[in-house]
């Protein structure tokens, strides 16, 4: 539809009702029906997003969903979103936005960033920041280069024209977010090789060794420890709770690969980690978003054709960053990857701000293939 105002806007609901819901999942699959990149997700994993019941970032957020109608249809939807964890540890009155999908029409966006933006600030805060749906763990961001390539898992798509509506509603940008991309033939093993034999010479007690998927527990809480002191002075970062980091965990052990999953120690001790998934969107893609009734064999049979990584998540305790033990990790996934069938990997995301990872990156090979935008904007 064109950028118009001519249409006529019936209103905005909150949905509270099942039905309600089952629309505000089911519009995205509507609106990217024609899209060849848009890939998608698991409707019963959308549901969880947005389930104050099963979703443990409820324990201590909130969320509301408004879904916008145009001359009977549904044409955007959008959530206002509470992280009292993010607000406590950064001591500000920051909400959310998240699940933001519209159509291209100006007046229906600005109309569900309004809504939106009224019921954050009848809560008390003094800012809008989005979109992350529903938390920063989760898919955030607004795609803004990058649109010719599919999506990683855990990782959003969107228009092109999206970025248009966010910032021609008075939205400025906060951060961005770059996927960097490295294959088997743009790697640069000879430096990877060199810097492994750096690295070994100033740390020799280092040892890499892949996650015990027989302890994740155990593993999981090691993660979590790491993860709290690698990224606790980053932009955006609020520490995992343990509940989250288990929900997280349990999701994702059908598909974790030891192969490209990694702990550091030294003298036994963990200092980092790196988290690399096959991409399982490479087999959404052949589906609908729905497992039953044919949905799993379909699943299955394209599973096996996976030949893509993303490392998803990476962190290294501040008493070892800038020694090297991140591109050892890096180079652990791509060569165990090689020998299963693996040909690329997505590191993602890794933030503007974040000078050491990207040189990381870009030493490795890498090259940045899309970039995320986080908004932000006064209430």
């Amino acid at each position: 539809m064109s950028n118009t105002t001519t249409q006529q806007i019936n209103g905005i609901t909150l949905a509270t009702t099942k039905s309600e819901r089952k629309q505000f999942i089911n519009f995205p699959y509507e609106h990217y029906a024609d899209d060849e990149h848009w890939i998608a997700p698991l409707k019963m994993e959308q549901k969880k997003l947005i389930d104050k019941d099963s979703n443990p970032f409820y324990e201590n957020g909130d969320i509301a969903l408004f879904l916008a109608e145009q001359n009977g249809e549904i044409c955007g939807r959008i959530a206002a979103i509470q992280d009292q964890r993010y607000n406590e540890h950064h001591d500000n009155k920051t909400g959310f936005f998240g699940f933001f999908e519209c159509i291209n029409d100006q007046s229906v966006a600005n109309l569900l960033f309004k809504v939106a933006a009224d019921w954050l600030r009848e809560r008390g805060h003094t800012d809008i920041m989005g979109p992350s749906n529903p938390s920063m763990m989760d898919e955030v961001g607004i795609l803004v280069d990058g649109f010719e390539y599919d999506p990683s898992i855990m990782m959003p798509y969107h228009k092109p024209y999206y970025k248009d509506l966010v910032s021609n509603a008075g939205f400025n940008k906060a951060m961005d977010l770059y996927a960097f991309r490295v294959s088997q033939s743009t790697v640069n093993l000879d430096r990877m090789y060199r810097a492994e034999e750096l690295v070994r010479r100033r740390i020799p007690k280092l040892n890499i060794r892949e996650v015990d998927t027989k302890d994740l527990d155990n593993e999981v809480e090691i993660v979590r420890n790491v993860f709290n002191q690698a990224w606790s002075g980053n932009w955006g970062f609020i520490p995992l709770t343990k509940s989250e980091l288990e929900d997280l965990a349990s999701d994702l052990k059908l598909i974790l690969d030891p192969k490209v999953a990694h702990i550091a120690e030294v003298d036994g001790e963990p200092v980092a980690f790196s988290i690399a998934l096959p991409d399982l969107n490479q087999a959404l893609k052949h589906m609908d978003g729905t497992l039953f009734p044919t949905g799993i064999f379909k699943l299955l049979w394209h599973r096996r054709n996976i030949n893509q990584i993303r490392t998803a998540l990476m962190g290294v305790i501040p008493k070892y960053q800038g020694k090297g033990i991140d591109a050892l990790l890096h180079k652990e996934a791509i060569l165990n990857g090689r020998e299963v069938g693996y040909k690329s990997s997505e590191l993602s995301w890794v933030l503007e701000s974040n000078k050491g990872m990207i040189r990381v990156a870009e030493k490795i090979g890498a090259k940045v293939e899309k970039t995320y935008r986080m908004y932000s904007k006064d209430l």
